[in-house]
């Protein structure tokens, strides 16, 4: 039987999120795996919630996995909503992701409470320092990412003085 490849196929987006140094997270554990192995190493992790229906987060994804591989002092993740069961997770660590449940098509419904921590949208950055959050980016804003970095890696040298 022979398998003719489709423009649209997923497993080219999640490829693409997952080359260079990103870690594409697919479980609950997963990501709990990683802010651990992050907080240990001392690691800023910089956490991208995206989609593959989403054409900014493919727009992005490149550039991202060139960002993970000129900064491996940081750790780079991505969170496709598609293909983790979000709503599970979500709403069982809320207090990541600021109590902001999704459908089952990965559509983001409001939050039932305010916190800084929602998604509105794909994609969203979270600049992730033992687990807490300490900065955002909602969209793909290339430069916006760029200096988030570079103001992130700067604090980092800041704090190594």
């Amino acid at each position: 039987m022979v398998q003719h490849h489709n423009d649209d196929d997923d497993s080219d987006h999640n490829a693409a999120f997952a080359s260079g140094n990103v870690h594409l997270i697919t479980t609950k554990e997963n990501w709990e795996e990683k802010l651990a192995e992050a907080s240990k190493d001392g690691k800023i992790v910089i956490a991208n919630f995206s989609a593959t229906w989403c054409g900014p987060c493919k727009m992005i994804a490149p550039f991202y996995c060139e960002l993970s591989e000129a900064h491996p002092s940081l750790m780079f993740l991505t969170v496709d909503v598609d293909e983790l069961s979000v709503t599970t997770w979500l709403s069982a660590e809320s207090h990541y992701l600021g109590q902001c449940p999704m459908d089952v098509n990965g559509l983001i419904r409001p939050a039932t409470h305010s916190s800084s921590w929602d998604i509105k949208a794909t994609p969203t950055f979270f600049f992730l320092r033992d687990g807490q959050q300490v900065d955002k980016l909602v969209g793909a804003n290339k430069p916006e990412l760029q200096k988030k970095i570079t103001a992130i890696l700067d604090s980092m040298t800041q704090c190594n003085k």
